[in-house]
């Protein structure tokens, strides 16, 4: 029993190494265990190293003075375009397109002047890791600038023959982006194109005259298009007038008389007086531009001298830019209405000095057009009428129109 003692603190002491030599393999165990059970970079866990991606921004971040026009641009080296996003000052976001490879994001148009875009773009290169930049620039501020003055007017209701005519305040000279910033639609839809008269007006029209109650709206974006070398557009505009009811009148100059067909029935036959011999009027198509319950007209503005000048012209209504108008007449007497052709190019209907008699043939035709309206005149002795001659446009065939 002495000896008892001295056996168990042998055994203790034998026993403490094994113990020690354990520790390190059970921890190694816990350790092999925990690793199993963890996201491991480099086993089942994502992948942490760089993108190869290399996305690069044109223009570069904080420039200014950036041309609307061909400056703007993303492209992504080794690696795929995901996302591109551009907007203005005012979050207005910029429509664009990544290319069939994913290499390049180009807008879909031109960029406004004087304008602050931001742009975040996103890609990803081969093993999906994805890279991003950001950049801010400016726009140019244009020295010289031109606008369109448009008719008709928004809200208004016109004739069908109403074409939408654009009057820009510079001469164009790059007329295929002027005309890829107008934008007129129709509803109902029905095919509209444009045609060029000269450098400085557009005019859009359909095939055939707009259908009654037809809804037109024109879109201005000539903000930042470059119309002509270092001439930029100002206005982000847009309007929209209806179409009303059909009214076309035929002015017959053998017969003098002209018939009224409103929905294609004939409203009234009402006699004439058209264009003396030597100053006839104009034969096509022509569309009433302006009305005027009393005018001025003076030879002298349309090269016919002193021949006249009557100062209260009653119920006129302008056909041409060049001064033919379809008016009130009560100098010529009423027997000459019906019976000879007595005007210097202008049709004349029956009226009272003056146009307060609302009974007369002009004050009724007067009350019942509509700017839009059109008037077609046939078997004068005199050529048609150009179509950039007010609204002539409808003159010129389909075909003629659109090859402009």
């Amino acid at each position: 029993m002495a000896g008892e003692p001295v056996r168990r603190r042998r055994a203790r002491r034998a026993g403490a190494p094994l113990a020690l030599l354990l520790a390190p393999l059970l921890l190694s165990v816990s350790a092999c265990g925990g690793d199993e059970g963890a996201a491991s970079p480099g086993r089942t866990g994502a992948d942490t190293a760089a993108s190869q991606a290399a996305v690069v921004i044109a223009p570069q971040d904080g420039a200014r003075e950036v041309a609307t026009s061909g400056a703007l641009k993303v492209t992504v080296r080794k690696g795929t375009l995901r996302s591109v996003k551009v907007t203005d000052a005012k979050g207005n976001a910029v429509d664009g397109k990544i290319s069939g490879d994913g290499a390049l994001w180009r807008p879909d148009s031109h960029l406004g002047s004087s304008t602050r875009y931001t742009v975040d773009a996103v890609a990803v290169d081969a093993r999906g890791r994805q890279a991003a930049e950001h950049a801010t620039f400016t726009t140019l501020v244009p020295k010289n600038t031109f606008i369109g003055q448009y008719s008709p007017e928004n809200g208004q209701r016109v004739g069908v023959g109403m074409p939408v005519s654009i009057r820009f305040s510079r001469g164009i000279t790059r007329p295929r982006a002027v005309e890829k910033a107008i934008t007129v639609t129709a509803r109902p839809a029905v095919p509209i194109a444009g045609h060029w008269f000269g450098n400085d007006r557009l005019d859009f029209r359909p095939r055939a005259y707009w259908a009654p109650g037809t809804k037109v709206t024109l879109r201005l974006d000539l903000d930042g298009v470059e119309g002509r070398p270092g001439v930029y557009g100002t206005q982000a505009k847009e309007v929209s007038f209806t179409i009303g009811r059909s009214q076309v009148s035929t002015v017959d100059a053998r017969t003098k008389q002209m018939t009224v067909v409103r929905d294609g029935k004939t409203l009234r036959t009402v006699p004439i007086t058209a264009g003396a011999p030597g100053t006839e009027t104009y034969n096509g198509q022509m569309v009433i531009s302006e009305k005027h319950p009393v005018t001025r007209m003076n030879g002298e503005t349309v090269g016919y001298g002193g021949e006249y000048d009557i100062k209260d012209v009653p119920h006129a209504m302008r056909l041409s830019t060049s001064g033919t108008f379809i008016h009130g007449n009560y100098w010529s007497g009423r027997d000459a209405f019906g019976t000879r052709n007595a005007s210097h190019g202008c049709v004349g209907l029956y009226d009272q000095r003056g146009g307060g008699d609302s009974g007369t043939p002009a004050a009724w035709f007067y009350r019942n057009s509509l700017i839009g309206d059109v008037v077609i005149v046939k078997n004068s002795h005199d050529r048609t009428i150009q179509p950039d001659n007010g609204f002539g446009d409808w003159n010129l065939s389909w075909e003629q129109w659109r090859a402009s």
